[in-house]
């Protein structure tokens, strides 16, 4: 009778072991298991035409590949290697995925552009141009209505979001304005006359990329000739420098900023017979004939270009209370922080969103061996 205790102390103990020993395997299996999920998720499948997703929603090959296309015309270099290609698909999908979380932010935030907003840009875009003309430009980047519509809406989407987000809440004090003056006061010695000028430049060299706001671009002379004067007769009309600027411009270094270049020292200017005597004559405000644009390499003409004298700035030292040098040091001061809130909103966003990279495994795993 005193072995049925010890009996069963020994099943216990016995099962014990057991339990001991099931726990022990278990947990020797479980980096195997998990390497296995793992491996499992690295190979789940998906449609061949999808080469990301963003929370979900589809990034179709179709789209990398004319990204894809784009950045082979800004590079200009139609022959990449196999390592070159992969990595210009790469920074392709990476845009898209960025693109996709930007516009899905702004959905939840009802700031997606409206088919009326759309529909106003696509036809400032084509206002310089015949129908004929505009149908050139899309065959030329092989690009459909629905497609510039589609770009158009994503642009204008999130450009609401960065103002509502980002813009509309940086701000400069004056005490920010004068720190900055205080600390870069001899930027504002000035040693030579400096003029501010702002262009507009249609160019005949096919690019998918122009980089106005419109996608506006000639291919050839004769639609460069057409486009320059079409913009001429409208800035002779009244209409906006700034504007037109934006929205039709081929000079990407400028369109974005209204044509805007900056000062320009009138050493410089005068180096230019020409275009800079005829700059030197201009009143601030006044616009320019159309000039041809030649390319300061092959010195052969890729196109056409109007400037415009925005001021004149004469040499001696520009004082904190002129409001020029105000309006330039709150310009750069909102500028910079912009950009930082906004680089700094975007890690934010991406960080909250569920990013699949398809096409990024894909190249890894036939790359990486």
């Amino acid at each position: 009778m005193r072995s049925t205790p010890r009996l069963a102390a020994s099943g216990t103990q016995a099962g014990n072991r057991r339990n001991t020993g099931a726990r022990k395997c278990a947990a020797a299996l479980l980096p195997i298991a998990l390497l296995s999920m793992m491996m499992t998720g690295c190979n789940r499948t998906h449609s061949a035409d999808v080469v990301a997703t963003v929370n979900g929603r589809a990034i179709m090959r179709a789209d990398m590949d004319r990204m894809f296309q784009e950045q082979l015309a800004q590079a200009q270099s139609q022959h990449p290697s196999p390592e070159e290609a992969d990595a210009l698909r790469l920074q392709s999908v990476r845009e898209l995925i960025d693109e996709e979380i930007f516009e899905q932010r702004a959905a939840k935030m009802n700031l997606t552009a409206t088919t009326e907003e759309v529909d106003a840009k696509l036809a400032a875009m084509k206002a310089p141009l015949t129908e004929e003309q505009f149908a050139q430009q899309l065959k030329a980047s092989n690009r459909t209505l629905d497609d510039v519509k589609h770009d158009l809406r994503r642009q204008l989407t999130i450009e609401k979001l960065l103002n509502k987000e980002i813009k509309s809440k940086v701000t400069v004090s004056d005490a920010d304005v004068a720190s900055y003056y205080d600390q870069h006061k001899l930027e504002f010695d000035l040693t030579d006359n400096q003029y501010r000028l702002a262009v507009i430049r249609v160019t005949s060299i096919p690019s998918p990329q122009p980089g106005n706001l419109q996608g506006s671009k000639a291919t050839t002379d004769a639609e460069a000739k057409k486009k320059i004067q079409a913009l001429k007769n409208r800035l002779d009309s009244g209409e906006d420098f700034a504007t037109i600027a934006m929205n039709f411009s081929e000079d990407p270094n400028t369109a974005s900023s209204g044509g805007d270049m900056g000062f320009v020292p009138e050493a410089q200017l005068k180096s230019d017979p020409t275009v800079g005597a005829a700059i030197l004559k201009l009143k601030p405000g006044q616009t320019s004939d159309i000039f041809p644009l030649i390319d300061s390499q092959t010195k052969k003409q890729v196109g056409y270009s109007i400037y415009k004298l925005i001021e004149r700035e004469p040499v001696g030292q520009r004082e904190i209370t002129d409001p020029v040098v105000q309006q330039h040091i709150r310009q750069l001061l909102h500028d910079g922080r912009s950009q930082l809130v906004q680089n700094a909103y975007f890690e934010m966003l991406r960080d909250q969103a569920k990013v699949e990279n398809f096409f990024a495994e894909k190249t890894f795993e036939n790359d990486a061996k």
